[in-house]
């Protein structure tokens, strides 16, 4: 951060480029390649606010990170877990035997399986692949699986007999990492959104106040918070993204211009 600024000077500069660069315009996203939609609309808002596509853990600019415009649910972060049950050479079996057995095949794309929708784990309960996500005594995330409370009928088809196991830990996110991460991000000064409106013109730019992880884990308690999981075969990437819906961060806006 630029501590010869004050906060209220790095809002005035974030705002100054929103409004030369960015507001009553519509992404020209004809030019960007080799990305989805909503990536190409998110790489042409950081050219226009002057920042570089990068992969660090820091804030956006000066102290604050900066959420594009979503329709439902917006991301904190692609989060992968600190530990893998198919990274554990103690149950042998790969990342594809992982997805064929405690994900979802897809028969719009080939059988490919997937650990997203029905089978991803949530805090409410266990699903009815049996699993959930659990917050342990030191605050660490589990994703667990119980063989008692998988509802599939062809279970013992599927689970190999050494996975057949209660409380068994799929998945595990530590505190002090996912701590780390969080709080890089987002509880430097905040963070900001630049909104559209029904046409995809950006119309406006609000600013959220920080979240530190105590707030943010009682929010997954909740489910306010939620692992919004896209893990599949075929692609290397763990699409671990841990997400919000709109109203929640709504309830963080400080100011709105």
């Amino acid at each position: 951060m630029n501590h010869q600024m004050t906060v209220e000077e790095i809002k005035a500069e974030i705002l100054r480029r929103f409004n030369d660069k960015v507001r009553h315009k519509k992404p020209d996203i004809a030019k960007e390649v080799n990305a989805r939609h909503d990536g190409k609309q998110g790489h042409w808002l950081e050219q226009q606010m002057g920042l570089k596509a990068n992969r660090s853990n820091d804030p956006d600019m000066y102290g604050f990170e900066m959420k594009n415009h979503t329709r439902g649910k917006t991301t904190f972060g692609d989060w992968s877990a600190d530990y893998y049950i198919f990274k554990d050479a103690n149950y042998g079996i790969s990342r594809d035997s992982f997805l064929q057995i405690f994900g979802k095949p897809n028969q719009d794309k080939k059988g490919r399986c997937s650990w997203s929708g029905e089978p991803a784990p949530k805090i409410q309960g266990f699903n009815s692949f049996g699993q959930r996500l659990v917050i342990d005594n030191e605050n660490n995330i589990l994703a667990v699986y119980c063989f008692s409370q998988d509802q599939r009928p062809h279970k013992r088809q599927v689970v190999p007999p050494n996975l057949q196991k209660e409380n068994l830990i799929l998945a595990q996110w530590h505190y002090q990492s996912i701590k780390t991460k969080l709080e890089n991000k987002f509880n430097q000064l905040g963070w900001f959104k630049c909104t559209q409106n029904a046409e995809g013109i950006y119309d406006g730019l609000v600013f959220g106040r920080p979240i530190n992880f105590d707030n943010w884990l009682a929010c997954v308690q909740t489910g306010e918070v939620f692992f919004d999981s896209g893990m599949y075969q075929g692609n290397s990437r763990n699409y671990s993204q841990w997400r919000a819906n709109n109203t929640f961060w709504d309830s963080l806006i400080v100011s709105r211009h």
